[in-house]
């Protein structure tokens, strides 16, 4: 570790990676220190996950062991959020999620008995670690989705619900790191041209369900970048 920590301080590590930033055309844009309101949507996220993790921990005595265990938990829930949608194939349902920068792919959790409507008198260390992991899922995936929905008011002109749109369903009985995923197949307009409910295709077939439950991933595009550029 002191070997990696002294090349990462050397000259020409920095030159290296400069050369291949350059070569891939990324481009560094640093926030100023002490001004984490300026980072935007992914320092909201940092905040809604303390918020979260603040409410879940509470005055309890929690030990190091569980600590860290809470919080690999924790970032593997942040990790595996739906961003925007892989590719346009109707058939592909896999959203692209922090974790594919991290590993390549979406991250896999082992499932666990539910421990929310269990005190935590009854419980030993490993499963009241995991009941406050379930009690930070739920509050923090609901708050997630709702930033989801209410993006889209900040779109011009807003997002549509049009058909092959890859979307998130609300479900509130997914255990942590699970995401309902499905593809709008067929809208159904009112006799006002208003679309309140429409079908989905899922990994185990069609489902109908209303606007409301559903969450439409966003789609950045290039004329969208260069605004933000701007």
């Amino acid at each position: 570790m002191k070997e990696l920590l002294n090349n990462l301080k050397t000259k020409r590590h920095h030159q290296t990676v400069a050369l291949e930033c350059a070569d891939e055309g990324m481009q560094w844009k640093f926030i100023p220190p002490g001004a984490p309101h300026f980072g935007g949507l992914w320092d909201a996220a940092v905040r809604s996950a303390k918020t979260h993790l603040l409410e879940v921990l509470g005055n309890s005595t929690v030990s190091y062991e569980d600590m860290t265990t809470l919080l690999t938990q924790v970032e593997s829930c942040l990790n595996s959020r739906p961003l925007t949608q892989m590719s346009d194939d109707p058939e592909d349902l896999q959203p692209l999620t922090p974790g594919h920068f991290l590993v390549g792919s979406a991250l896999q959790s082992l499932p666990s008995a539910d421990y929310t409507n269990t005190n935590y008198g009854r419980l030993n260390m490993w499963e009241a670690a995991q009941k406050r992991l379930q009690d930070f899922w739920r509050g923090w995936r609901t708050e997630y989705l709702n930033q989801l929905q209410g993006r889209g008011k900040w779109w011009n002109p807003p997002v549509e619900i049009t058909q092959g749109s890859l979307v998130v369903i609300r479900d509130d009985n997914l255990p942590p790191t699970r995401w309902r995923m499905a593809r709008i197949v067929e809208t159904h307009p009112g006799r006002d041209g208003v679309v309140r409910v429409v079908t989905l295709r899922t990994a185990n077939g069609t489902v109908n369900r209303p606007v409301d439950k559903i969450c439409i991933l966003p789609v950045a595009t290039e004329d969208d970048e260069l605004k933000q550029s701007d």
